[in-house]
């Protein structure tokens, strides 16, 4: 069974022009101990997508339709109460875009993490404490820093702090949306051996939601390319940068410098993303495609698997 398991969904927002299809019959997968890479331009869905697994959207966000299942359970149909006390943090957490503003100021960062604890576990504040001191020595801070204040705590570390606060209740599913934004490179490199490190010493399971191939490249297992809403292409993660088979991704890929080439001057692809108030028929990405054809104007293509477990969204890989 799947640990994760997203069929059909559809999010959309109401704004004062209509409605916007932010995920748009996506369907995703992924069983335990993968490290999935969600990759896309910005605008596209990722973050629609990972705040409705754990259903923290914002109030003009709807569910239209499809389920997310859980270790077989569907997330929604749960009551709020029961997922908020037996899933959201405690088995699935999350490390929102621009953590490191997400610390409160006026609280030591140790104290953050132990009513974390505290309110999904029935322990005392001082076995909570204990653990948060085990949580920083696992993300490489030094424990004494958890009476710290997050004003004491340069970018990096609070970014370390953050997944943490996300590893507190040993939870089954970490969702990391852009977890090295904003960092240095070099901070980034640490960063990112970390988030390796730690899926080696506790087979962590963990969604990756970033716009830079590189990174899903280091960390994970499996990727999947979204577009407009929906999911164009899933596989292996060596499957898609030997031979990926959308033209979306074929884009991504081919304007992606590689130290192992000689340079080459890159293409960028042409148009922009469509706008999803009203997007186009067929396939949404027609209007940029260089191999468009009639049938990609008119016919939504289908997300099929081409053998190995690499599924595409495409008419040329259908027809050939």
């Amino acid at each position: 069974m799947s640990l994760l398991n997203v069929r059909d969904l559809r999010v959309y927002y109401r704004i004062s022009k209509g409605m916007v299809r932010a995920v748009d019959g996506v369907n995703l997968y992924m069983d335990k101990g993968d490290f999935l890479g969600l990759a896309g331009e910005s605008g596209c869905g990722k973050t629609t997508l990972a705040l409705s697994i754990t259903r923290l959207l914002p109030d003009n966000a709807k569910i239209i339709s499809g389920s997310i299942l859980f270790d077989g359970v569907d997330l929604l149909k749960l009551r709020e109460d029961e997922l908020r006390e037996n899933y959201r943090w405690k088995r699935i957490s999350i490390v929102f875009q621009g953590a490191m503003n997400a610390l409160n100021p006026v609280f030591r960062v140790g104290d953050q993490i132990v009513q974390a604890i505290c309110t999904h576990e029935n322990i005392g504040k001082k076995e909570a404490w204990e653990r948060v001191e085990r949580l920083f020595s696992l993300v490489g801070l030094s424990p004494e820093r958890a009476k710290d204040y997050p004003h004491e705590f340069s970018g990096g570390m609070k970014q370390r702090a953050i997944i943490a606060l996300a590893l507190a209740c040993n939870p089954d599913l970490i969702i990391a949306d852009e977890p090295v934004t904003a960092l240095d490179v070099i901070v980034q490199a640490q960063i990112l051996e970390l988030i390796r490190s730690l899926r080696d010493k506790l087979g962590l399971s963990m969604i990756i939601i970033t716009h830079d191939l590189s990174v899903i490249a280091d960390t994970c297992n499996k990727a999947a390319i979204m577009y407009a809403g929906k999911i164009v292409e899933f596989s292996d993660i060596v499957s898609l940068f030997k031979n990926p088979l959308h033209p979306y991704s074929q884009g991504l890929l081919a304007n992606y410098p590689s130290i192992e080439e000689e340079a080459k001057s890159f293409e960028p692809i042409g148009g922009r993303p469509p706008d999803l108030l009203n997007p186009p028929s067929g396939c949404r990405f027609h209007p940029r495609c260089p191999y468009v054809m009639d049938v990609c104007r008119r016919v939504e293509p289908n997300l099929i698997d081409v053998g190995g477990g690499h599924l595409v969204a495409c008419h040329r890989v259908m027809k050939s």
